[in-house]
């Protein structure tokens, strides 16, 4: 599942949030530039509510933010910018051309995805190198041996 991000890490460029949604827009590698205001995400920006200490962004797919899917793959990575926490968070329902699309991405505060998926929150701290998959039906989850 690694995989499916590597694309988008290189075809965007994108400044993080600090809270809330996306605030800026960002530019995919032909410039075409993509917008929070096009997207209809599922909480509201002024009902992000804080519930951790800044540690920086992530990648999240529209399938939480936008669809309201759960969180059920969550993998942290060695950052690829400065703002970056390394968490990568995918619903588990993305096909390979859905993760290929950099449109079906932004980069988010963490705590903003904590908003969309609770469960995730007792494993922000988690060290770089960690793959997890949430236990059906539960708010655990757990470690995928590589």
């Amino acid at each position: 599942m690694r995989q499916i991000i590597y694309p988008l890490l290189f075809a965007t460029s994108i400044l993080v949030s600090c809270g809330q949604h996306a605030e800026k827009s960002y530019k995919k590698k032909k410039d075409k530039e993509i917008s929070k205001a096009a997207k209809k995400f599922k909480i509201k920006g002024e009902d992000i509510v804080q519930f951790i200490e800044p540690i920086g962004g992530c990648f999240a797919t529209d399938k939480i933010t936008v669809d309201g899917e759960q969180v059920e793959y969550m993998y942290r990575e060695k950052p690829e910018f400065e703002e970056d926490s390394g968490w990568r968070f995918l619903s588990g329902t993305e096909t390979q051309d859905y993760a290929d699309n950099p449109d079906n991405w932004l980069i988010y505060d963490v705590n903003t995805i904590i908003n969309y998926d609770k469960a995730i929150m007792k494993y922000i701290d988690l060290p770089i190198g960690t793959e997890l998959e949430r236990i059906k039906g539960t708010d655990e989850f757990k470690r995928i041996n590589n």
